[in-house]
Formats: structure tokens, sequence, C-alpha cells
């Protein structure tokens, strides 16, 4: 049974854990980040960050470091260090001209990369002789937003999924600060933004979300055109892209569980289980919200006349959706690992 906590009215625009899942991080849509702890069986506001001067589009806490790094419409991205009771933020130097979308850290969490709407990708890293962060753009051949990142496990390869139609992968080796990459079964040629991997989405929709499976030889993206793509880079022979035109609402976000399987979320406002076996077939296998729609009951003359004047109408319908989420799923994150695999996600 999922376990459902009611934060705000709003829209929650994105969220992120923190290493030991004690606290979590999000953004109730506008541009404050709202740092959560547990305190008995209910999640308390323990800080409220102000920095940003728009809405807030992304944020990542990384696990090791205990370092949360936000990005947002304003065009900056700040690191955020806890020191004692404050949390204190550094200036990353984007240098974009249009609104940053999201931030993910890398693995090793020694630097992170930021999407934008200005058609490219800043790779930033701490720069210790000038005590700041500083970055370096891939731009060639996006032509349009990112809209998506995900790391590989290797650190060095990221996937970029944007409004162009396309999933890539790039190199992100920055020879500043990290040592000379082996090769992957992704290609051999490591050079700071080499495009290792091009994939178009059949039917012409915007990349919502990607995700690597946990060896990284597995890239899984989802489509506004209702479609769902996993491709197999590590399979003998071609790697071919199995991709599904499903008859649900398009998804917004998917990650893997395990090796084989993946879960994706969006307009139908439900978690759906997918499956990708060793021959490259994608399965649908079932939808993990199994919520119950509540009855409406015997409705008196007064609660009759209420719904006259507040819907025009004298029904007893129920306007809920009979699903634990009534609204769509924008984003889906890994919350417990156990045994290599995906146990549970918020």
């Amino acid at each position: 049974m999922p376990e459902v906590h009611e934060l705000v009215l709003g829209p929650i625009s994105c969220h992120c854990w923190n290493g030991n899942r004690t606290k979590f991080a999000m953004s109730p849509n506008n541009n404050e980040v709202h740092i959560y702890f547990k305190k008995g069986a209910k999640w308390e506001v323990e800080h409220v960050l102000k920095e940003h001067g728009q809405k807030v589009t992304g944020m990542d806490w990384a696990s090791k470091s205990d370092r949360l790094v936000t990005c947002g419409a304003d065009r900056n991205a700040y690191v955020w260090t806890h020191t004692g009771k404050e949390w204190k933020p550094s200036l990353v130097i984007l240098r974009i001209n249009r609104a940053a979308t999201m931030v993910r850290w890398s693995p090793k969490e020694n630097k992170f990369a930021v999407g934008s709407g200005a058609r490219l990708i800043s790779i930033c890293y701490f720069e210790e002789e000038n005590d700041w962060w500083v970055s370096k753009h891939i731009k060639k051949p996006l032509r349009s937003t990112v809209l998506s990142l995900d790391w590989h496990p290797d650190n060095i390869l990221i996937a970029v999924g944007s409004c162009d139609f396309k999933t890539r992968v790039f190199s992100t080796y920055v020879k500043e600060i990290e040592e000379k990459p082996a090769s992957t079964c992704w290609g051999k040629k490591m050079t700071f933004g080499n495009c290792m991997a091009e994939f178009s989405n059949s039917g012409g929709g915007w990349v919502h979300d990607v995700s690597f499976s946990p060896s990284g030889n597995k890239l899984a993206w989802v489509g506004h055109d209702a479609s769902i793509s996993v491709v197999d880079q590590a399979a003998e022979g071609e790697s071919t892209v199995a991709t599904v035109k499903h008859s649900f609402l398009p998804y917004l976000s998917c990650q893997f569980l395990t090796e084989n399987s993946l879960i994706a979320g969006g307009y139908d406002c439900y978690p759906a289980l997918w499956s990708h076996d060793d021959q490259g077939k994608l399965t649908y296998i079932n939808k993990l919200d199994q919520a119950e729609k509540k009855g409406t009951g015997h409705l008196s003359a007064m609660e009759k006349f209420k719904g006259l004047d507040k819907r025009a109408t004298t029904g007893a319908e129920d306007t809920s959706l009979q699903s634990t989420h009534q609204n769509a799923i924008t984003q889906i994150t890994i919350h417990t690992v156990t045994s290599g695999s995906a146990s549970r996600f918020s």
C-alpha cells in the first residue's frame, strides 16, 4: 500500500531525498525550496530556502556529500551546504540565457548537469582555485529545450531527452578533475561533448524523461506521443529500439527498478510497471495503484441542494479519480534500493 502525505494544496514541481531518507526537499511550484523532516508520523518543514527569483524547476540531493543543488527559471543554479542550523548557497556560473529545466548530480558527486531552454547542457564542477562552481557546455547537436537527464553509472556518460524528439547519450569527461575513462558498450571516444548515441522518438513527441538501467547497458525514455522505448546497447548484434505505442495518456517520468523492469507515470495519474526481457521485448505488466473509489452513499435533500448550487447538478457523481494521485505524476524518484534493485519509489 502506498504512503500518502499531503504537504501543500497546490502542485509540487520537483522533489528529492537525502542520503539516508530522513529528509526530503521539494518546491511548491514557486521560487521556494522546502526541506522536510519526519516528526512522528508526519513530515514537517524544517527550512525554507528563498534564493531563487523565479520558479524552481529542478533539484537533487547528493547522498554522500549531503549537498543540495537547485535550478530555476531565473537561469541560476545554487549548491546548498548545511552549516549547523542554516543552508548556505553557492552560486554556479551556468552562462545560459534561458530558464534551467532540471539538474542531476553525477554518481561520484564531483560534478552535476543542468539542462535548459538554451538548447545546451551545462556540466558543472568545482574550481578550487577560485572557490566557485564553473561549467562547460554541450551544445551540438541539440536543437531544442532539454527536458530530462540521467547519469550512467560510470560517472562519464549522460542521457539527454529534449523537445527535438531525440534521445542522446553524451560524454562529459572533464580532464581537469577526472582520469581518462575506459571504453563502454556505448563507444570508445570519450572526449567532452562527444555524442555517443542518438535515437529518434518514432512518433515525433517530446522526450519527457530518460533512465539508464542499473548496469548502464539499457536506456529507456518516454515521449509525449504516448510511447515508451528501451534500447539494449550491450545486446549481441546491432542494437534495436523496442517501442510501444500504448493506449494510455503520455508518461512524464520513468525509472528502471531492475535490469529488466521499469516504472512509468504521467497524465493517467498512476504508476505503471513495464518489463523489458533479454530478447528485447517490451511488455506492459500492470498499474501499481489499486486505490478503491469511495462510495457516494445516500444524499440528503440539503446535500443535493449544495450540489446544485456548486456544480449545477443534483446528481451524486464523484469527480475523484480511482487512483492515489488526483493529478498528473510529474516525477518518479527511487527511494530505497535493496540488493541492487529498487524496492520503493516516490
